[in-house]
């Protein structure tokens, strides 16, 4: 496994989405994944899945402190008291003392919140040991910059969907000037990148597939993490070998040149991974 360094912490580079895993799936994924080698895994309130993410985690043969542990505040938890009352919630939910990472899951489309209050209790939330650091999902820079203004805690992560057909370059240059992690979520284009003739063509020089060339595509890149979704074995084992080859400059270069070229594989809207 490799690692993402922000802010001086070690952050596993590739880890375990869970949006729309539910019931035993979920469990069953989250447990298979930490005991085949992923100590990083991403849920939220809005998923609806923290008790069966918890759930997973105390089944594995995983110490919780090997583990980075992501939530998210649901859009109706942006006031003082919800955030705090519902991060003790999804606490009780995951089992757990503490989560490494909270983050507000989006811009205030849905809620009159201010987010100078909402980032205040979390870092009260920091303050007391609920919480390890603070971040955002779905921030473009300006609203990532007024983000980091007003929070009292440096802002950790912008969690935010990047793949080879989504181009994030303002936001990747934002982040890596201020010590940012960028998380990328839908890191396979939703099943677009499967099929992409550059994609194939270069993983049959290596003997991966097109979804590993995109993995690891995004993991070659300064202070990325990638998070995609899986519940197979097969298909956790495949996303996870993607740490035994490297593609050359050129390959970087030309998958971002893929950015421009080819549009995504569909309509993606403000969807949350």
């Amino acid at each position: 496994m490799d690692y993402v360094t922000v802010q001086g912490v070690d952050v596993p580079a590739l880890g375990l989405g869970t949006w729309r895993l539910t019931g035993e799936d979920c469990r069953e994924a989250v447990t298979t994944a930490l005991e085949m080698g992923y100590r990083h895994v991403d849920t939220a309130q809005a998923y609806g899945n923290e008790a069966e993410v918890g759930h997973g985690i105390g089944a594995a043969d995983v110490a919780r402190e090997d583990i980075f542990l992501t939530t998210k505040l649901d859009a109706r938890n942006r006031s003082y008291q919800r955030v705090v009352e519902s991060t003790r919630e999804s606490l009780r939910k995951l089992k757990t003392d503490y989560v490494d990472l909270l983050l507000i899951h989006q811009p205030n489309y849905l809620s009159s919140a201010d987010h100078a209050e909402t980032l205040s209790a979390m870092a009260d939330l920091v303050e007391e040991g609920l919480v390890r650091h603070v971040g955002v999902s779905n921030f473009d820079v300006d609203k990532l910059d007024a983000a980091r203004q007003a929070s009292p805690e440096p802002i950790f992560t912008d969690q935010v969907q990047y793949h080879p057909f989504w181009d994030q370059t303002p936001l990747l240059d934002y982040c890596r000037i201020h010590d940012v992690m960028v998380t990328a979520y839908s890191p396979l284009g939703h099943g677009g990148v499967i099929d992409d003739p550059l994609l194939e063509r270069i993983g049959d020089r290596y003997d991966k597939s097109a979804a590993q060339v995109a993995l690891r595509w995004l993991l070659q890149q300064e202070g990325v993490a990638t998070i995609p979704k899986a519940t197979s074995r097969d298909h956790l084992e495949a996303n996870l070998a993607v740490f035994d080859f490297e593609l050359t400059d050129d390959e970087m270069r030309a998958i971002r040149r893929r950015r421009r070229l080819r549009p995504p594989p569909r309509s993606f809207g403000r969807g949350w991974d």
